[in-house]
């Protein structure tokens, strides 16, 4: 069961990645990726507040189940775990969450902007 969760929340978190980054762009997807970017937001400043800058309980719970796995050491990014997996790389942690919020923030802006384009041309 652990390794059956633990491919899941790797495509699972992974797809809200890209959700999150490229979802603006299409019109049928951009309602969804502007609640997952405001969740996100939430999640890393609010929540973050008590469980530290950055929380995502994704991540939390796929930590959870590699803990399971005999795995350890796992990074706090989940961005860094994605990278470093996918690359065989170990990219310096402080980089990947700057990179993460500069294109959290692009993504946030990007997604407003299309969605209140997007509903002022209903409203016309």
């Amino acid at each position: 069961m652990y390794v059956f969760l633990d491919k899941f929340f790797f495509v699972f978190h992974s797809a809200l990645i890209l959700l999150i980054l490229f979802g603006w762009i299409w019109r049928k997807t951009r309602l969804a990726s502007l609640i997952v970017v405001l969740f996100t937001g939430f999640s890393w400043t609010i929540l973050g507040i008590w469980y530290g800058f950055g929380y995502c309980p994704f991540t939390d719970w796929h930590w959870q189940v590699r803990i399971k796995l005999g795995h350890s050491n796992m990074p706090s990014s989940y961005t860094k775990f994605l990278i470093d997996s996918l690359t065989g790389l170990d990219v310096r942690e402080q980089f990947v969450d700057t990179l993460a919020v500069i294109l959290l923030a692009v993504a946030l802006v990007a997604s407003v902007l299309t969605n209140v384009r997007d509903w002022r041309k209903r409203r016309k």
